[in-house]
């Protein structure tokens, strides 16, 4: 672990935050180990923002306009050490006190600690829990996922978190060539998120490399799916975008099965979740009807 004093937190459009940097989970696919990120390896030596809830109270507290801030873009803000560090909590609270709304993307489901105060989030502002799930199958996903958590476990999350009235989604992504870009495995994602009461799901036919990320891949892939590393080399090169065999026929099964459970898919959609709910002031017994 190192610690920073970060200058910003909050930035962009989409007004996305990363409490850490790096990460432990160990995803073979990760696109934040891309050299373009600059994050200085080891990429397991997670980078630390110590000043996060004060930034964000720096920054929160001079908005006029209520904002949803969105954590998990990058590194995810539930790995493990966030257990001892509690500063992802810290930030939400900064979040709930001045009246923003937030979502959270992650693999762990340390995420409920904060069920709290996502629920709260969601009847002042707004509030999204979302998982990625590439898999459902639990043995797979440790072999390519290996510290974080399971599939069952993180269906098991998103339902709580629904019962609580926040609005849940998923990541399907990426999907790996020849390893979880099958038209059975995507069908049974969109299966089980519709029976955890999931409202939308980002969908993907494929995964990305750049240089950095498509190194480390290649290297898991040699060690625990022998053979496959010649596969991508002779189909992908240096592409950054891989998209599966079958790529069209797996879109459609995608959104055929989401339409069918009445879950989200298109972006316009998606984005209606991340609405900021609206205030709603009393009306007093003088007002005029």
């Amino acid at each position: 672990m190192r610690e920073v004093r970060a200058k910003s937190l909050i930035l962009g459009p989409y007004h996305n935050y990363n409490v850490y940097r790096g990460c432990t989970h160990g995803c073979i696919y990760c696109d934040s180990r891309s050299l373009c990120y600059e994050i200085d390896p080891p990429f397991e030596d997670v980078v630390v923002k110590v000043n996060a809830p004060e930034l964000a109270e720096a920054e929160l507290s001079k908005r006029r306009e209520r904002i949803v801030c969105r954590s998990g873009s990058m590194c995810d803000p539930y790995m493990p050490i966030e257990a001892e560090l509690g500063l992802s909590r810290k930030v939400l609270e900064v979040i709930l006190k001045h009246g923003h709304g937030a979502s959270f993307l992650t693999k762990n489901v340390l995420a409920l600690r904060d069920l709290d105060l996502m629920g709260e989030l969601a009847k002042k502002a707004c509030a999204v829990a979302c998982f990625t799930m590439t898999t459902v199958d639990d043995v797979l996903a440790a072999k390519i996922e290996p510290a974080a958590s399971l599939p069952s476990e993180r269906l098991a999350a998103l339902r709580r978190f629904a019962d609580r009235g926040i609005a849940t989604g998923v990541w399907m992504t990426p999907l790996l060539p020849w390893i979880t870009a099958n038209a059975d495995n995507v069908a049974a994602v969109v299966a089980a998120c519709a029976a955890a009461g999931v409202k939308y799901i980002v969908g993907c036919t494929g995964t990305t490399m750049r240089d950095g990320s498509r190194e480390h891949y290649y290297a898991r892939l040699d060690e625990r799916f022998p053979g496959l590393r010649q596969k991508y080399e002779e189909r992908y090169g240096t592409s950054y975008v891989c998209r599966a065999p079958g790529s069209d026929r797996l879109w459609a099964v995608f959104t055929a099965a989401c339409d069918a459970d009445s879950i989200a898919w298109r972006q316009e959609d998606i984005a209606g979740f991340f609405a900021i709910r609206e205030h709603r002031a009393q009306m007093s017994l003088f007002d005029e009807i």
